[in-house]
This record gives structure tokens, C-alpha cells and sequence, in this order.
């Protein structure tokens, strides 16, 4: 059965409107979802985050770019935060800022590891056809399509920080 996406209190950090206030998220418009961190409600987060970036009159362009980081990131946390002690919450707050998207995402999840994002270096190709690596683009992707990226451990929670740019025209790398 699955969850209900919506905000509630959680005795282990709050009341999700309230913590926002203090850090001065909910200042400007944006999206703030606290959700369960199961492959379901992750994608019913990135539904939800697709029509408010609709709504913040975001471009196409630049709101299917915010949505691949997210869903690369919010996946991320499913399967590697909680990898060893199940499923936990996610908060995930984005502000609509001139010419930029900010995004906060908070788990209560395991730490990354060396307390830093992966470095994003792309894996090696020049290996044969079956020993090329299953994974370790996400990271690459998300170095290269955001800026500002920025993760500490505050306490037992995970906080990652970043911006995206939605002033130019936005591009792939490639």
C-alpha cells in the first residue's frame, strides 16, 4: 500500500513548514515536499516538482534539466542513503530566484561517503563491451548541469544544496 505524498510532522525532525521558515526557504516561490524515500514517491515528487516549475513559468528547457538532477539525485538517496536501514524521509525545497532554480534536499539517510559528493569523474570507456561500468554517469551529470554544489552532514541528516541556471539557454554537455 503505498504512502500518502504530503507533509506531516516526523518526531525526528520537526514540522517541515517550521524548519523552513527558520532557514528562510519558503521566502520566495517555490516547492517544498517532504515525502517518504521509496522509488514511488520519488517519482511522484518529480511529478509534482514538473507542474510547479510549470507554475513558476520555468522554461521547458530548464525545468526538464531540473527534473533529470532531481530524479538522478532523489535516486540516489533510495538506493544509497537507505541502503542499509530501509526507507526514511526526504525533504526537498526548491526557490525560484532571478535568473536561477535553488534547490535544498535533506535525508536522514547514511552520510555520503569521505562527507562529499562523488567528484563526477567519468568512468573508462576504453575497456571491452562487458566490462563497461552499469552506472557512475549521475554524478558526472549532475557536476556538470548545476552550480554551487554543496553537501554537509548536519547532524544525522544529509543536506545537499544547488543551483540551477535559467537565465541562458540551456544545454546538455556534450
Amino acid at each position: 500500500m503505498a504512502m500518502p505524498m504530503q507533509a506531516r510532522a516526523y518526531a525526528f525532525m520537526g514540522n517541515a513548514r517550521d524548519h523552513h521558515q527558520r532557514d528562510g526557504i519558503r521566502s520566495r516561490p517555490g516547492l517544498h515536499l517532504v515525502f517518504p524515500g521509496d522509488p514511488e514517491s520519488v517519482r511522484r515528487a518529480l511529478s509534482r516538482a514538473r507542474v510547479a516549475f510549470r507554475a513558476m513559468s520555468i522554461p521547458e528547457e530548464h525545468s526538464g534539466i531540473a527534473e533529470i538532477v532531481l530524479a538522478e539525485v532523489l535516486n540516489n538517496i533510495v538506493e544509497h542513503a537507505y541502503q542499509d536501514h530501509g526507507r526514511g524521509v526526504i525533504e526537498l525545497g526548491v526557490e525560484s530566484l532571478p535568473g536561477w532554480l535553488a534547490f535544498t534536499i535533506r535525508d536522514d539517510g547514511l552520510p555520503m561517503p569521505g562527507g562529499k559528493p562523488p567528484d563526477g569523474s567519468p568512468p573508462d570507456l576504453s575497456v571491452p563491451f562487458g566490462a563497461l561500468p552499469e552506472g557512475g554517469f549521475g554524478w558526472l551529470m549532475i557536476h556538470e548541469l548545476t552550480q554551487g554544489l554543496s553537501y554537509r552532514r548536519i547532524g544525522n541528516r544529509n543536506e545537499l544544496r544547488f543551483r540551477l541556471d535559467i537565465a541562458e539557454s540551456a544545454e546538455l554537455p556534450g
